[in-house]
């Protein structure tokens, strides 16, 4: 079992989800219920399916969440393209949050390759 406070990924995934929500805010009233919803699901996924990974007792259960967390990651990068293209989201906000989200995929993928390589040396 994990701390999932102490991991830098569920931190700073945390933090993103938070910039999502602010960034939202400004979207037109017709993507309340449609694109901005969609970005402040996807974003709340992330940290959520670490913690709740972080909560189980194998390994290998640990690795799926943060698969799921990585979709969502994946999720969120071709959310913030479109809302990109249509126009709600400014370009340096748009350069900021694929900064931030890359950095997160790499970071996640890198965790979640780590646990299942530990996962390999012990079978």
């Amino acid at each position: 079992m994990h701390n999932f406070r102490k991991l830098d990924i569920w931190s700073d995934s945390v933090d993103l989800a938070d910039t999502i929500y602010t960034v939202t805010e400004d979207f037109p009233r017709q993507e309340i219920y449609g694109l901005a919803s969609q970005m402040q699901r996807a974003a709340v996924s992330i940290p959520s399916n670490i913690a709740e990974g972080s909560g189980k007792c194998s390994d290998k259960d640990f690795a799926r969440f943060l698969g799921i967390s990585l979709g969502s990651l994946f999720e969120l990068e071709t959310q913030v393209e479109i809302a990109h293209r249509r126009g709600y989201i400014g370009t340096p906000i748009y350069y900021s949050l694929n900064t931030t989200i890359t950095s997160l995929q790499k970071r996640v993928f890198m965790f979640r390759q780590s646990i299942e390589d530990r996962i390999c040396k012990t079978n």
